[in-house]
């Protein structure tokens, strides 16, 4: 996956033109329009005499360390593990095979989110005549490894992902490896494990991540395929242990935070170790980069891992149970990790930054962290194989099993904003969207500019509403009656990103955050490629953008969808970031203050939104006319303590989308409206003061023209194609008179 480059003189110079290490980007690097980066020219003596060393040992040793833990503390506690499950002993090669692979599969897969995390945002591309023109920038050599890297890293995890599907069907039941791997039980896993279909859906992101990092070596595509490497662990993450009892809802919004968090801190310092021991360039600056993202990530990976562990033990089983020693040396790992990094901003990141080519020290430090992190990664793989402590309330009701909380009263105008139970996900969301923002504002502040109010307010507004919605009574309502869950579908399709689009968020880091050096892009310049990339210019084209919208209430209500995903929690989950995406994408195009790839006049946009407007109500009016009820048997089988009519229900559902639904758009619609007349004055005005610097000349050859027509005379002068003509030009001979 990291290959050795030789490396003589210059080192960005050298492997710039040592394009041959890189299969594949040769054509793309040799272009003679390709300018190297600024940390490409400078050299140190310190760079010049030392080798570019290979990273793959280090990669396989991380990988055995963590199989090697994990694996050897999920065969000690074996006894406990099959006793909980009521299985036999499945054999030695799934009780060692299944938790080593486990682990080392996450040890790849952190792997491979770091390094396209490096390839996109650590480490600069080759911009073209040394403008940071994204678009057309190219990878450098040693993005290019990163890039490969990752894409190699992403093909082995869906590798991983296959094998692991009879791993877990011999694990589940009892059978050995060699009996679960033949083809009828792979059906068999698929229908009824869900792990399974999981570590399936894992394989599939992970193949097309993987063949994408090996198409292409642009810049544009590396956020894309970030993107897909982070979308190949969310389908373990809504499984295990999290996913199941009792407040599963924090049990797996947690999960999902806390795997995050942990591909792009283990994976990020892998990513910097293979660049630092290539003698990449920019050391210091991704180093700088990364910092930051790790600080972040440990603060997530702590609070995330406390509230999953808080739902899962008492504090007084931590130190009386196997589970709970598990957690508590998964703390330790943490604390030392915590240390490494202190030792990192203390001490290595200042000599880097002082000389940025003597780098031992940073990678001797950062291989030893990463050995404690591929142990701690063991170590909590570990506890997927062991059973947790008892549930503190064993007799738990069918709501609590499907939901993961009780509902004890009937959602009314005032009880919904009094009921909370905060959202880890969406909720968390909100809130950092509106501290980014204030971060953004506070720049601006320092630096002497001003910002729009108005837009503060709508943004604030926007990031309230979000967290309000899927953490009151209306988002905990949600899951339980389709009237609520059509409030909440409202709220976060059609309001919420309305409030976030005329915030204007795109505008602020593009004023708040400086362009970068040539060679060296910030978020600014990976802003405006965003902007102006031709993916994001066919979503927001009017057509496609219109039907995106439109499309998502047929699908997901007249199809078998919704009784698909309404009783499971990831079904929810993915509704609700669907809904704000979408919705978002929508209204940006409509009435976004932010850059699009294409500015639209008021008039065409009017004329979209008329003609997406009759299928909103007719959706509305069809689920109110609709005889079937939707997700009936989950319905049925919640039996909330109140008496509840469903067919009434999805009434009051229908014209909730009629309604709710017709309104916002009423108002986007008077919003453009408003803003055509506003573009007509401007026009108007502008004639006028033309018409004023030149004295009417316009109009006073417009009446002559009309008094001499009027004689019978100019009847083939064309007045109109006058204006067109250049000055200087001399001016189209009248036709000739027929005879």
């Amino acid at each position: 996956m990291d290959e050795q480059v030789a490396v003589s003189g210059t080192p960005g110079r050298s492997r710039g033109a040592s394009t041959s290490s890189a299969p594949g980007v040769g054509s793309e690097l040799n272009q003679p329009t390709v300018n190297p980066t600024a940390a490409d020219k400078a050299s140190t003596s310190t760079a010049r005499n030392r080798r570019v060393r290979p990273t793959w040992p280090l990669y396989v040793l991380f990988l055995v360390v963590a199989g090697v833990v994990g694996g050897t503390i999920s065969w000690g506690f074996l006894s406990d593990s099959l006793a909980a499950l009521g299985i036999p002993d499945p054999g030695a090669v799934t009780t060692a095979g299944l938790p080593s692979l486990r682990a080392a599969g996450w040890m790849i897969a952190a792997l491979s989110v770091g390094s396209f995390l490096a390839s996109t945002f650590l480490i600069s591309p080759r911009t073209v005549d040394g403008v940071n023109d994204l678009r057309r920038a190219v990878l450098n050599v040693d993005g290019t490894l990163a890039a490969r890297t990752g894409a190699v890293a992403a093909l082995c995890f869906g590798l991983v992902g296959i094998l692991m599907i009879p791993l877990v069907m011999s694990d589940l039941s009892g059978q050995p490896f060699s009996v679960a791997v033949q083809p009828a039980n792979w059906l068999v896993a698929f229908e009824q494990v869900a792990v399974a279909k999981a570590w399936l859906w894992c394989s599939i992101f992970a193949f097309i991540t993987g063949v994408g990092g090996l198409l292409t070596h642009r810049w544009l595509a590396q956020p894309l395929l970030f993107i897909g490497s982070i979308a190949m662990i969310v389908p373990q993450g809504l499984e295990g242990h999290s996913a199941a009892g009792g407040n599963h809802d924090y049990g797996t919004n947690s999960l999902l935070w806390h795997l995050l968090f942990m591909v792009l801190w283990v994976g990020g310092l892998m990513a910097l170790i293979a660049h630092c021991r290539r003698l990449g360039p920019d050391l210091d600056l991704a180093i700088r980069r990364y910092s930051t993202i790790a600080t972040f990530a440990l603060v997530g990976i702590a609070a995330s891992g406390v509230v999953n562990a808080a739902i899962r033990i008492e504090w007084s089983d931590w130190f009386t149970t196997r589970y709970g020693l598990i957690v508590v040396a998964k703390t330790v790992g943490l604390i030392v990790l915590a240390g490494f990094g202190f030792l990192h901003r203390a001490m290595v990141i200042p000599k880097i930054r002082r000389d940025p080519g003597n780098s031992r020290l940073f990678a001797s430090v950062a291989i030893v962290e990463v050995l404690v992190m591929a142990a701690v990664v063991g170590i909590a793989i570990s506890m997927g194989r062991t059973p947790p402590p008892p549930p503190r309330d064993p007799n738990l009701s069918y709501m609590a099993i499907e939901m993961g909380y009780d509902l004890y009263e009937e959602p009314t105008l005032t009880s919904v904003f009094t009921m909370w139970r905060f959202d880890i996900m969406l909720g968390t969301i909100g809130i950092l969207l509106a501290a980014f923002y204030l971060r953004g504002l506070y720049v601006m502040h320092r630096k002497g500019k001003t910002w729009n109010h108005l837009r503060t307010f709508w943004w604030l507004l926007g990031c309230v509403t979000l967290v309000v919605t899927v953490s009151s009574g209306i988002g905990m309502n949600m899951p339980a009656t389709f009237s609520m869950h059509m409030v909440a579908h409202m709220l976060l399709s059609m309001v919420v990103p309305v409030f976030l689009v005329l915030g204007a968020p795109l505008t602020l880091i593009l004023e708040s955050v400086d362009p970068g050096e040539p060679g060296r892009p910030t978020m600014h310049d990976w802003v405006k490629a965003m902007v102006d990339n031709p993916l994001l210019d066919f979503i927001l084209h009017p057509a496609v953008n219109t039907i995106q919208f439109i499309i998502i209430f047929y699908v997901l209500y007249l199809t078998p969808l919704y009784d698909l995903m309404v009783s499971e929690h990831a079904g929810h989950l993915i509704m609700n970031f669907v809904f704000v995406i979408s919705g978002y994408l929508y209204y940006w195009e409509m009435i976004g203050p932010d850059p699009t790839p294409v500015q639209r006049t008021h008039v065409s946009r009017l004329a979209w939104l008329t003609f997406s407007m009759p299928f909103h109500l007719f959706f509305g009016v069809y689920l109110m006319q609709l005889q079937e009820i939707l997700a009936e048997d989950f319905y049925t089988r919640l039996d909330l303590p109140w008496e509840v009519d469903l067919a009434y229900d999805q009434l009051v559902g229908g014209g909730i989308a009629w309604a709710s639904g017709s309104f916002p758009l009423i108002v986007v619609f008077g919003y453009l409206f408003r803003g055509w007349l506003r573009e007509e004055r401007i026009v108007e005005q502008k004639y006028e003061q033309h018409a004023e610097e030149t004295g009417f000349a316009d109009m006073e050859e417009y009446n002559q023209m009309l008094a001499r027509l009027n004689q019978g005379q100019d009847m083939h002068q064309d007045y109109y194609a006058a204006e067109f003509e250049t000055e200087g030009e001399p001016t189209r001979e009248q036709p000739k008179q027929q005879e």
